[in-house]
């Protein structure tokens, strides 16, 4: 089978914790507009993960960090998917991501990185994904630049009640960017 054409599976590294973000909704949608050949699926969640202290990875990395690390670093690809809080990342993805980084595996190396986000304002998430992109520079990830998924007005795209995508230009939109992440983790 030529390397274009071999099975791919990716993850997906949520940012909030909220039921009906429309991040979430975002996330949820994602494995149904996986190209051929491809698979998605959720990570835990980072809400498991205990605020990062160098005492407590003393005592031992916490299971619930050692299993997302070891999920990421078998995957051909992350897709993180988040919201942006106060112009950047969540502290909760932000806390998440120091932990894997301690990991001795180091699960972020070279792995091809899909950033999406989804914002009720117009610019979508830009603030966080550039923030974001800074941490994965240290960490030596492989961030894909183009194209990128700002999805602005979001509540407009989305059910109210559990966030779930419902805009049919926005799914087209991210099955191509998918599409292009397949072939970039492929590169």
């Amino acid at each position: 089978m030529p390397a274009s054409a071999a099975p791919l599976n990716f993850v997906i590294l949520l940012g909030s914790l909220r039921k009906a973000s429309v991040n979430g909704g975002v996330a949820r949608a994602l494995p149904a507009l996986a190209p051929e050949g491809v698979t998605i699926s959720p990570l835990g969640s980072v809400g498991d993960f205990p605020l990062y202290n160098a005492d407590i990875q003393a005592e031992g990395f916490p299971p619930a960090v050692e299993a997302m690390g070891a999920a990421i670093k078998s995957a051909d690809g992350v897709i993180v998917v988040s919201p942006e809080y106060n112009y950047s990342v969540p502290g909760v993805l932000k806390n998440a991501i120091d932990w894997l980084s301690r990991l001795p595996t180091t699960p972020f190396k070279q792995k091809p990185i899909l950033i999406q986000s989804a914002s009720p304002g117009a610019l979508g998430g830009a603030r966080m994904q550039y923030h974001l992109r800074q941490s994965f520079v240290f960490l030596d990830a492989k961030v894909m630049n183009v194209p990128e998924a700002m999805i602005g007005g979001a509540y407009g795209k989305s059910d109210s009640a559990t966030g779930d995508l419902t805009d049919a230009g926005t799914k087209d939109f991210l099955a191509k960017q998918l599409d292009a992440f397949a072939t970039f983790a492929r590169g």
